[in-house]
């Protein structure tokens, strides 16, 4: 037995039969159902926003200081569902809808460092803090500084 070679399995499917079956059981992408959610989930989270910077400028915020407000809310708000395990459903369900707003921006920070807690505080939840948000951050500040330059020298 230890004579025996061992023989390289054969494919007997050819690469144009491979690709129809593949076509055949990959499942249809249902582009309709999935931007209405994506912009119903969007505007549910955008109309929640929106009620809180209503309240803040009941309670006597300035418009400007009210979506401050409202922003580090929706903040709070998203980070909180990630950690309750909340957002990542709505996340299935309303795909780009809950990326786009803020609260996205929330999930993409707290979601890797959960994920890394068991690691420990410094090289899990330190470390990989802003996996994904760090290339954002670091691309959007760096763009500011471009266009903050660029506007200084033109006016």
């Amino acid at each position: 037995m230890a004579n025996q070679s061992l023989r390289k399995p054969t494919l007997a499917v050819s690469p144009e039969n491979y690709k129809t079956l593949a076509q055949q059981y990959t499942p249809k992408p249902t582009i309709v159902k999935n931007v209405i959610r994506a912009f119903a989930v969007g505007g549910i989270i955008c109309a929640i926003g929106q009620v809180i910077i209503n309240f803040f400028v009941s309670v006597g915020l300035t418009s400007v200081e009210a979506s401050t407000a409202a922003t580090a809310t929706m903040i709070f708000l998203g980070a909180l569902l990630t950690g309750l395990g909340i957002y990542d459903e709505i996340g299935k369900f309303g795909g780009a809808g809950s990326i786009v707003p803020v609260t996205g921006f929330s999930n993409s920070i707290v979601s890797p460092a959960i994920e890394f807690k068991r690691e420990g505080y410094v090289l899990g939840v330190g470390a990989k803090l802003f996996t994904v948000a760090g290339p954002v951050l670091v691309y959007g500040i760096a763009t500011s500084i471009v266009v903050g330059i660029i506007y200084f020298l033109i006016h």
